[in-house]
């Protein structure tokens, strides 16, 4: 799918980024890029393939981490601003803005 200027500056204004005039053919021309790599993914055959959202409940968890210590949430979020159950509460940042 090719994007061209007009809907480049659009899609910058709503992310609200701030791109040149005269890099909005480049931001364009890299849109259209990461299209045509997406429309690239959806014609692979995963017919046999199970669906999932989430990783299997057998997966192995941060086998990375050195000698296997981890920060439990609780510890994790003792020092954040707001914290709830575990996670970091974090204020909105998307406002209700009419395209």
């Amino acid at each position: 799918m090719a994007i061209d200027r007009a809907e480049a500056a659009r899609i910058a204004g709503l992310a609200r980024l701030f791109v040149p005039e005269q890099e909005l053919d480049r931001v364009a021309a890299q849109l259209s890029q990461v299209l045509d790599f997406a429309a690239t993914l959806d014609q692979l055959d995963l017919g046999d393939e199970e669906l999932t959202a989430l990783a299997p409940a057998d997966a192995p968890l941060r086998s990375d981490a050195p000698d296997g210590r981890t920060l439990d949430p609780e510890t994790a979020t003792a020092n954040a601003p707001e914290a709830e159950a575990g996670f970091f509460l974090v204020p909105p940042i998307v406002e209700n803005l009419e395209p």
